[in-house]
């Protein structure tokens, strides 16, 4: 499966508050927040921040579904867990089912790309410092 954050270009001066978009791409279909209509752009940097938080109990077994919704956007996506591994499904239907810690890896992928491209250029607030401590957390969950 392949998993992007994005920040959107154009914005002036970068904050905790710039609009991106996700794609998640998998063998069963896809899920894109670009291009849709009406728009479903989403606070970026609070999205995945939510994302990862929202993903802690499924990926330690403590439950057996999830549901993310974008920061001020309509975006949804799906997570349940079954004895097959982790089931993404987005909008349209089905995108992929990876096993748990396949799953994990990618998504700590993607969040730490958006760190190491985006994040050293937000202010220093509080939008910065609760993406840092969920990716921590996710990085703590992920390490074997």
């Amino acid at each position: 499966m392949i998993v992007e954050f994005a920040v959107r270009p154009g914005q002036g001066e970068s904050s905790g508050f710039d609009l991106g978009d996700m794609v998640w791409v998998g063998e069963l279909g896809e899920a894109r927040s670009a291009g849709q209509s009406p728009d479903q752009g989403m606070m970026i940097y609070a999205s995945v921040t939510q994302l990862l938080d929202c993903l802690h109990d499924l990926l330690r077994g403590r439950t057996r579904s999830a549901l993310f919704t974008g920061v001020d956007s309509s975006f949804r996506l799906t997570f349940a867990r079954s004895k097959k591994g982790i089931r993404t499904t987005g909008p349209s239907g089905p995108v992929s089912i990876l096993a748990p810690d396949e799953f994990a890896g990618t998504v700590l992928a993607a969040a730490e790309e958006l760190a190491r491209t985006h994040l050293g250029s937000l202010p220093s607030d509080g939008v910065a410092d609760d993406y840092r401590a969920a990716l921590e957390g996710f990085r703590i969950l992920v390490a074997p």
